[in-house]
């Protein structure tokens, strides 16, 4: 990650005495250069000198500007819910340790999480609908987005079994991201937590976004739309017709929601990357008072929750030009997964076997050729399989 460059100090221009820019003629005389006379090398020197400083401090005008904005809209994060989460409390499996220094070097993972809440309740007690890891590489600033969906049957971070969103709704971020780092050996620290109203304020506010609706995707949209404004108490604007389209914030969350269509959850969760990639998009043009007016959407009311301080949200917009997200899936991978109604823990995504797409994931974000899972990954998965073999195929 890049450091916030330190602003260039101005100078300030010469003047004589008189108040006269330096290399006119003498205060009080009103003497001017003798027009049929070339000026000598000196004062052309010290004339385009000047014009240099009055360009330099335009353009550091400019630059502060920005930097107010920026900051403005930051810190407004020290009045919604950030939250120090205790190192020490954080599980990382000692073989990830050993690969942060090597093959993950230079990653940075954050999991963002979107819960099922209206009313701001994000701290715990509501599952996360999304589950997302973005992987940033911050040497060259490709980024790789996955979902892990969110049935997945894996151990909850307290050896009990179970789908993996509801690790937050029992224990919040800590417990959800102590979920992600055991079963996928990731090095996870940082989140950043939306709720409905978060992700449709944020939308409005960058001007919307544009979706490809198709016919199947179009009841569906609307009837979300229905039950999220009156739960959040605000008028929606129907969506009537399919293809490229832009959506206000509400219809965007609204197909975010969208499940039942070919592909069910699978197909959620890539819709849900398809918005966060068209909001990123969207956010990348924007002018500084545009995204001003996105913070505050969600700062004001509080709808954001994140592990994330100051400095480092910082360095995060100072590099936002340069992030390219060069690739996205989905976890359990496709041709590694299968579903089944486990018992009393009913329908649930199963990875048939978690250590094999625990090294596609590693291959997938690191690049790591011939990833070998942790001894804890390689626990975990015999415990899924004996769980439920006598389920699914």
């Amino acid at each position: 990650m890049t450091t916030e460059k330190k602003p260039v100090k101005k100078k300030p221009v010469n003047h004589t005495s008189s108040g006269r820019a330096a290399g006119h003629g003498p205060a009080g005389q009103g003497s001017r250069p003798n027009p049929k006379k070339k000026a000598p090398a000196s004062a052309k020197k010290k004339s385009k000198k000047k014009r240099s400083k009055i360009l330099l401090f335009i353009f550091e005008i400019f630059i502060l500007l920005i930097m107010v904005v920026v900051l403005y809209s930051v810190l407004k994060i020290e009045n919604v819910g950030k939250v120090n989460l205790p190192q020490e409390e954080i599980v990382i499996n000692p073989e990830v340790e050993q690969k942060e220094e090597t093959v993950m070097k230079g990653y940075r993972n954050v999991a963002l999480f979107g819960v099922d809440s209206t009313s701001g309740a994000l701290t715990k007690n509501t599952r996360s609908d999304t589950i997302m890891i973005a992987s940033i590489d911050q040497d060259s600033g490709e980024c790789r987005l996955v979902s892990v969906y969110r049935d997945t049957y894996l151990n909850l971070s307290n050896d009990s079994y179970n789908k993996c969103n509801s690790a937050y709704a029992k224990g919040g971020p800590m417990q959800a991201i102590n979920m992600l780092n055991m079963n996928l050996d990731m090095n996870i620290t940082d989140f950043v937590t939306v709720g409905f109203a978060g992700l449709s304020n944020t939308i409005d506010a960058l001007g919307g976004v544009m979706i490809d609706v198709d016919d199947a995707e179009l009841k569906h949209i609307n009837s979300y739309q229905m039950t999220m404004a009156k739960e959040l108490k605000r008028e929606y604007t129907p969506v009537s017709s399919t293809g490229y389209q832009l959506l206000d914030g509400l219809q965007a969350t609204a197909y975010c929601r969208i499940r039942y269509t070919k592909g069910d959850d699978f197909k959620r969760a890539e819709r849900q990357r398809e918005v966060l990639l068209a909001t990123l998009d969207k956010a990348k043009s924007a002018s500084p008072a545009t995204l001003t007016a996105a913070a505050n959407a969600i700062f004001d009311n509080d709808e954001i929750y994140t592990s994330l301080d100051i400095t480092e949200i910082l360095e995060l917009l100072g590099d936002i030009a340069n992030y390219e997200v060069v690739d996205q899936g989905g976890f359990p991978e496709e041709s590694m997964r299968t579903t089944g109604t486990i018992g009393e823990k009913g329908s649930c995504v199963v990875p048939v076997d978690l250590a094999q797409n625990v090294s596609w994931l590693h291959k997938f974000l690191f690049n790591d050729q011939d990833y070998t899972p942790s001894d804890a990954v390689m626990q975990y998965s015999e415990k899924v399989k004996a769980d439920t073999s006598k389920y699914v195929k």
